[in-house]
């Protein structure tokens, strides 16, 4: 089965945390010691992390996103932001991916002046099986607080439109969704598990396009597609131009 084998780089970490538990972590073990590192020397500054490649199953496509982190004394004052990149192989052509989440589009109507402490990292975690969706994971939230949650963000091959879903719950009453892959019963559902903080027993949603969320079937296994590139460049950069 094509379900993202991944070919390892030897630096990089066995273990990465993720403030969820995701089965798609972000990079949280570098964000973590970045913030140490840069708050105890210089006291702030901008540091930038790329991420593994994505590629499609047909070979066609790759996506990776390039996260960037400015870093203040206080941990609550610093931020995390990220820019997901699409790139056609054979013509090199570029493109961004954007979120529609709220901290995203924050992030992206106030630019400097957002709001302290925002953490909006997107990136890709798989692809459709027939190479025409790319789903992306949207986690977001804040320093110093158990506010995070995730969203889906689909991009759509052949449409080159991008959709922002999440559990109907988490709206109404900030429960945390941890986005968990395509529906295997439904591929055009994703599913996710959802909970608040303490329960024990989290459930599962898949959400539809529109919004439409269900339980999941007792038999749902999420599932993702494409191969996973750890690259030379993948992990801390030291400089961006």
């Amino acid at each position: 089965e094509a379900i993202l084998p991944e070919e390892q780089a030897s630096d990089q970490p066995s273990v990465s945390l993720d403030p969820l538990n995701s089965p798609y972590p972000v990079p949280w073990n570098w964000v973590m010691k970045t913030y140490e590192d840069v708050s105890s020397q210089q006291g702030s500054g901008v540091r930038y992390y790329r991420s593994h490649s994505l590629l499609s199953p047909d070979g066609e496509y790759a996506a990776y996103s390039r996260i960037q982190m400015q870093v203040q004394p206080e941990l609550y004052r610093s931020q995390v932001s990220s820019v997901m990149f699409l790139e056609h192989l054979r013509t090199g052509k570029l493109q961004e991916v954007k979120a529609s989440s709220p901290l995203a589009m924050h992030l992206l109507l106030r630019g400097k002046s957002a709001a302290p402490g925002i953490i909006s990292i997107l990136s890709p975690i798989g692809w459709s099986q027939s190479s025409d969706r790319l789903l992306a994971r949207q986690f977001e939230g804040f320093f110093n607080t158990s506010d995070v949650s995730d969203y889906a963000v689909i991009w759509h091959r052949y449409k080159n439109r991008t959709t922002t879903l999440a559990p109907a719950q988490t709206y109404h009453n900030h429960a945390m969704s941890i986005l968990l892959g395509w529906s295997q019963t439904d591929p055009e559902r994703v599913v996710f598990r959802v909970g608040e903080l303490g329960d024990e027993h989290w459930q599962m949603w898949t959400v539809a396009e529109n919004g439409q969320t269900t339980p999941a079937a007792s038999i749902e296994q999420p599932i993702v597609f494409g191969l996973r590139q750890m690259k030379l460049w993948a992990g801390e950069q030291i400089a961006f131009r």
